[in-house]
């Protein structure tokens, strides 16, 4: 399989079809976290790491476990779950290593479980049928290649908007828009910048 197709999927899943911008997907942690650009980078690093090693956990799962069985109405459910297995191995980590950065994240670390955007990667990727297009092992690496470039848009955009809030607070904001009110227009401003990707690829 060429480069090219890997090449795509991060591209597309980073920029074209930004997780948080266009599909509206891990909202709560993009406005909960993004007050400070150290606590974006790490709430971006612990999203990589769930979402690419669920993504490609939960490929497998569906294709060597659920789908054999006839049993992928419960995929959902076996979805969270490994999630909400990744989540708590990352808490315990940051935990042990940055008591700093776990206290910063506060109730947004647990929360990744819920985080829509990561099961929402993990079921596009069964969605759009890499392993009919590829086969199921070629399909796995596009499906990374995807999940990473996801897991890399979220924290590029999560960065970028903690950096812009930092500047805010110290900018002349009428009263009424302040806080996130003005957060929101931000947001929607830098949605349409990413609006404007689509169709590259």
């Amino acid at each position: 399989m060429s480069p090219t197709v890997f090449f795509v999927a991060i591209i597309s899943a980073m920029l074209i079809n930004n997780v948080v911008l266009l599909r509206f997907l891990g909202v709560c942690p993009f406005l909960g976290v993004s007050k400070r650009s150290e606590t974006a980078l790490g709430m971006g690093g612990a999203v990589t790491f769930v979402m690419v090693v669920g993504s490609v956990l939960t490929y497998l799962i569906y294709y060597y476990v659920l789908e054999p069985f006839e049993i992928t109405y419960i995929s959902t459910i076996a979805f969270i779950l490994v999630i909400a297995s990744l989540v708590q191995l990352v808490e315990m980590f940051i935990k042990k290593v940055s008591k700093k950065l776990y206290k910063a994240l506060g109730i947004y670390l647990p929360l990744i479980v819920t985080n829509c955007a990561i099961l929402g990667v993990a079921e596009t990727n069964i969605r759009e049928g890499y392993a009919e297009e590829f086969g199921v092992m070629s399909g796995l690496g596009v499906a990374a290649a995807s999940a990473f470039g996801a897991a890399l848009g979220f924290t590029l955009v999560i960065f970028a908007f903690s950096s812009i809030r930092e500047r805010l607070e110290a900018a002349n904001v009428p009263a009424a828009w302040k806080g996130i009110p003005i957060s929101l227009i931000v947001a929607g401003i830098m949605a349409l910048a990413f609006l404007g990707l689509e169709g590259i690829v």
